[in-house]
């Protein structure tokens, strides 16, 4: 392997934990990381990895060599990009499947078309990832964020709203207002942070009301949300752009319309400890431009 060649195996063993992973992200074999990496260790005459049987981690020169590999590389990329060489390799990314599938697709074409030397590998996922170890450069995530240590990035709010189907409301009735929902049912969906179902919420009067109906059908994703709301099996809250199509079609009927819940924040999440890539700020920077406008949000 060249010098670089080797620098790029080096930072993604550091950030995956493992020779396997890393050899298999750079496309080489298992003997050819580990002869590589024995290689730099002899040229510069020091042990940069410790390794075990079920991890491996820097030494204290191993953590140092590899901020300065970090920022080499990236450096790499900004001098090609600035000499006409447009960016290269690939950006990996994880974003809920519904807005990979509505938003991000029908628009790619065009990015892969700017940017030939890019590929993408487009994740479905609403989980927590571990960005540096599972080897993804960044993740599109809806609602207020834990604190981390990741670089934060607001697309925007995205406006919510609450639906039933017309089954459902023919069965349980419309409810005009938050008051109306005795005797109504909603679709439990569970927060991934406390286990419990999240209650529906209202804005009335400059103020956020929360309510909690007696949920049959319990669920822990969007998709599976509005298919269960379709079905007539309980009240529905989501973003907007989520039932664009069950509105249209009828097959979802927007109500509470007075009283809508608090919009949600939709961000873009990146590592905070290394360097963002000109191949990942560009791929940022077409998200900022293709989910703004397609969501409507502010």
């Amino acid at each position: 392997m060249d010098r670089l060649a080797t620098l790029n195996l080096f930072v993604r063993i550091v950030e995956r934990g493992s020779f396997s992973a890393a050899a298999a992200d750079c496309g080489v074999s298992r003997p050819v990381a580990t002869a590589a990496i024995k290689a730099l260790e002899e040229r510069l005459g020091t042990r940069l990895l410790q390794r075990s049987t079920r991890h491996v981690q820097p030494t204290v020169e191993g953590e140092a060599y590899y901020h300065r590999c970090v920022a080499i590389l990236a450096d790499i990329e900004d001098a090609d990009r600035d000499a006409g060489g447009g960016v290269a390799g690939r950006v990996r990314v994880d974003v809920p499947g519904h807005l990979a599938r509505t938003i991000l697709l029908p628009a790619l074409p065009d990015f892969l078309a700017r940017h030939p030397a890019l590929t993408v590998h487009l994740g479905e996922g609403e989980r927590f990832v571990d960005l540096v170890r599972e080897g993804v450069d960044c993740v599109v995530r809806a609602g207020e964020l834990a604190d981390s240590d990741m670089v934060v990035r607001r697309l925007g709010m995205m406006e919510e709203i609450t639906v039933a189907s017309p089954a459902y409301l023919a069965k349980y009735g419309t409810p005009h207002t938050p008051d109306d929902l005795d005797g109504h049912q909603m679709i439990g969906f569970v927060s991934s942070r406390t286990g419990q179902p999240l209650p529906l919420e209202f804005t009335r009067n400059g103020g956020v009301i929360e309510v909690v109906l007696p949920a049959r059908v319990l669920v822990s994703g969007a998709d599976t949300s509005a298919a269960a709301a379709r079905l007539g099996l309980g009240l529905a809250q989501a973003p907007r752009y989520r039932f664009a199509e069950d509105l249209a079609s009828g097959a979802l009927v927007e109500v509470l319309a007075d009283f809508p819940p608090t919009p949600t924040p939709l961000s873009v999440l990146c590592p905070s400890n290394r360097q963002l890539s000109p191949r990942v700020r560009v791929f940022i920077d077409w998200l900022v431009e293709t989910i703004t406008p397609r969501l409507g949000i502010d």
